[in-house]
């Protein structure tokens, strides 16, 4: 056999291992109508070109393992956030909202695909998408935690005394259903918006969609560095403790407002050098996808990473230990010093109840940072596509009785 017939076969292998059994019959067909072609380098161009024909038809299949991909995630999330026998009212509603995030994350996508057209064609909307995916559904198993730490009164001792005053000071006035709605509500929002930026009829540009990421990673990272268990004065971090870190949290703050309109303007002046932008409308969508996607990704980020610190130090001693160690241990309890009597297990207690407590303000971030961004890029940006464009002033023509005003002398 030549090389080019050894080369051939290889290809038919190839191509019969990566396409369904029902379309081999297809390979087939296209290497028995080979012999017609005159041997050589054109054969081999027919054969080449029919493997490219089969890879193309072998990627719609991609769907199916991106679908199987979700299904495993997402069950291992509910495997992970799935309450344990039943030893208290809410754990019902605990199991419905595992059940009703999954089953919108699962719609989600067919009906952006509905409305906005399918993903862009590029590598970071696809990466944007996972990792948005991935997020939430890292959000699902801590958040159950967090809760079911948190609904469960200790039987009594003095556990009992400062969960009680613990839910008092935090005024917890709320349901497991209005909860667990809000958050379904929320995160809805959050991943519909993604799926729209990464969408083909949003026409937002990779670029633009790579500057809002690095941006909402930045403004992600800071916040979590300053406040790890929340922003309430109860919180603290393994590097600053109490008031030390209020500067920093201004900063981290600064960084929330200031951010969307630096990636805003960064991701418009590139758009525009790139020679694309023809109308404002096109460069007023990167402004607002930039703007708008470096808070929502921070929001995402500091969520799921706040939030799996928190349900972790429920969990783990050591974190717990590192994060409340020394002259800490007696850091957030000011209003508890005279109940606790220097009761070591109680303070522990305290902490993990407080960091409970704080662990809803994730989810207030991840709709406050996505208005903030629009707040600061939409006013502008509307003001800029509003405003007529001014045309040129013109002189004022000449009076008609002022152009006969001049006299011919005889």
């Amino acid at each position: 056999m030549s090389e080019f017939g050894r080369a051939g076969d290889a290809m038919r292998r190839a191509a019969l291992q990566i396409v369904p059994a029902a379309r081999r019959d297809w390979v087939d067909a296209v290497w028995a109508e080979s012999p017609d072609v005159p041997p050589g380098w054109r054969r081999l161009a027919w054969r080449a070109g029919g493997v490219q024909l089969i890879v193309r038809e072998a990627l719609m299949q991609r769907r199916i393992g991106t679908a199987l991909l979700f299904a495993v995630a997402a069950g291992a999330a509910a495997w992970a956030a799935w309450p344990g026998p039943p030893s208290y009212l809410a754990i019902s509603n605990h199991r419905a909202l595992v059940v009703a995030v999954i089953v919108v994350l699962a719609g989600l996508p067919l009906l952006a695909r509905r409305l906005f057209g399918p993903v862009s064609r590029s590598r970071t909307a696809r990466a944007l998408r996972v990792c948005t995916y991935a997020a939430v559904l890292a959000l699902i198993p801590a958040r159950n935690v967090i809760e079911g730490f948190r609904d469960v009164p200790p039987r009594g001792g003095l556990d009992l005394r400062v969960y009680a005053v613990v839910n008092t000071e935090h005024r917890v006035a709320r349901t497991e259903s209005f909860d667990g709605f809000m958050f379904l509500v929320i995160i809805a929002l959050c991943v519909s918006a993604v799926l729209w930026l990464t969408s083909q009829r949003s026409r937002v540009a990779p670029g633009t969609l790579g500057i809002g990421a690095i941006g909402g990673i930045t403004v992600g990272a800071a916040v979590y560095a300053v406040a790890p268990l929340g922003l309430s004065k109860a919180a603290t971090n393994p590097w600053l403790p109490g008031s030390d870190v209020d500067p920093l949290v201004s900063l981290a703050w600064l960084l929330v407002i200031f951010a969307p309109p630096a990636a805003a303007f960064v991701a418009h002046r590139r758009y525009t050098a790139a020679g694309t932008a023809t109308a404002p409308a096109a460069g007023a969508r990167q402004i607002l996808g930039a703007g708008l996607l470096t808070n929502l990704v921070g929001a995402l980020l500091v969520s799921a990473l706040g939030t799996g610190t928190t349900a972790l130090t429920l969990k783990e001693a050591w974190l717990r230990d590192w994060l409340y160690h020394g002259q800490r241990q007696f850091f957030g309890i000011a209003g508890l010093r005279s109940l606790l009597h220097g009761d070591l297990a109680a303070i522990a207690y305290s902490h993990e109840l407080t960091a409970a407590v704080d662990g809803s303000i994730f989810l207030v971030m991840c709709a406050v940072f996505p208005l903030i961004g629009l707040a600061l890029i939409a006013l502008p940006v509307l003001d800029g596509l509003g405003s007529p464009e001014r045309e040129p002033e013109r002189s004022p023509e000449k009076e008609p009785e002022r152009g006969r005003a001049a006299t011919v002398r005889p």
